[in-house]
């Protein structure tokens, strides 16, 4: 088995499945970051990934026969979930055998769960390249064209240069270009920046109070009320102050009489902004009618969603926003 996001695949990792294909029947490709919202670090959908490795297999004369696959979301505040949703994955094609392999490059700290299926042997590649995905997305969205075919097999660049084409290649370009100019505007402090943000979970009668972004970046993503803390304010002030501003809200009493919990996240690649730290508040309104909203503007549309299609649909959402309403949701 082979892990990886594959945003997008690129030569490399095509010489590592061969050489596993070299040794095995079959090749599992765990493709990571599935079900997420389209952005310029995860631009392409599990399924597009999984069409773009059977097609680059295909030219290299590899049966599709031998490839199969599995979908694993990111899980950025709880391990457990990830591991166990890949050892799930991998099983369902095994049926129990123990005879598994896991193939890849030690390369930095973000390749330690190679060593985290103990079950599984590690056979470490002996491929070794200087190709990063993310160097091709740079190109690929700098329209450094020429550079991106020299470090993407033929099908991968037939897939880039058609979706360039797209609505979606587009959104993801204005994306790419406002981030860039956003971390320019802050590249010269003597210290990069740590930027604090304060976000709130409402919920009532079984629905999450939301807004979707009306700007970049994300624009078009659901998302919690929330953003950046003021010079005076608190925290908890931020936020309830946010929910009213973004949404229209208004409940008659303090939103800070309905705090039920709070917490911290602070995944360090959580927001391509740059390293952005939020607090999170839970605010559980109890039942009855659903308030009435007034979004829109800059603040974007605000809604009430509920909270099965909530939890069922992570690729809606902005960021690791979903994994923070989830935290607060799915505890007991």
């Amino acid at each position: 088995m082979y892990i990886g996001r594959f945003e997008p695949p690129h030569a490399a990792h095509l010489q590592v499945m061969l050489e596993a294909l070299h040794s095995v029947q079959k090749l599992i490709v765990v493709i990571g970051s599935a079900r997420a919202a389209r952005n310029t670090k995860n631009p392409f959908t599990a399924e597009e990934r999984q069409e773009i490795i059977v097609a680059m297999l295909r030219g290299a004369g590899v049966a599709r026969s031998r490839v199969l696959f599995v979908e694993v979301r990111d899980y950025f505040y709880n391990e457990g979930l990830w591991l166990s949703e890949v050892q799930r994955g991998v099983h369902a094609h095994t049926r129990g055998s123990s005879d598994v392999a896991l193939i890849g490059h030690i390369k930095d700290e973000s390749s330690y769960y190679l060593r985290s299926f103990p079950a599984w042997e590690f056979i470490p590649t002996h491929v070794v390249s200087p190709l990063s995905a993310t160097a091709v997305r740079r190109a690929y969205f700098e329209e450094r064209l020429e550079e991106v075919a020299g470090m993407v097999p033929s099908a991968v660049h037939a897939f880039l240069d058609a979706f360039r084409a797209t609505p979606e290649y587009g959104e993801l370009r204005d994306e790419y270009v406002y981030l860039r100019d956003y971390r320019r505007a802050w590249a010269d402090a003597p210290f990069a920046p740590v930027f604090v943000t304060a976000d709130a979970v409402v919920t009532r009668s079984g629905h999450v109070l939301l807004v979707r972004r009306a700007g970049m970046p994300g624009r078009g993503r659901l998302a919690m009320p929330g953003g950046f803390l003021g010079q005076e304010e608190t925290l908890l002030a931020c936020a309830a102050g946010r929910v009213h501003a973004e949404t229209g809200l208004r409940t008659g009493t303090p939103l800070a009489g309905a705090l039920r919990g709070q917490a911290v996240f602070d995944y360090p690649e959580r927001s391509l902004r740059g390293r952005t730290v939020t607090h999170a508040f839970h605010f559980d309104l109890g039942i009855g009618q659903l308030p009435r909203l007034q979004g829109g503007g800059d603040d974007g549309e605000a809604l009430w969603m509920p909270l099965g299609e909530v939890l069922a649909r992570p690729e809606l959402f902005f960021e690791d926003h979903h994994a923070i309403i989830e935290h607060f949701l799915m505890r007991g």
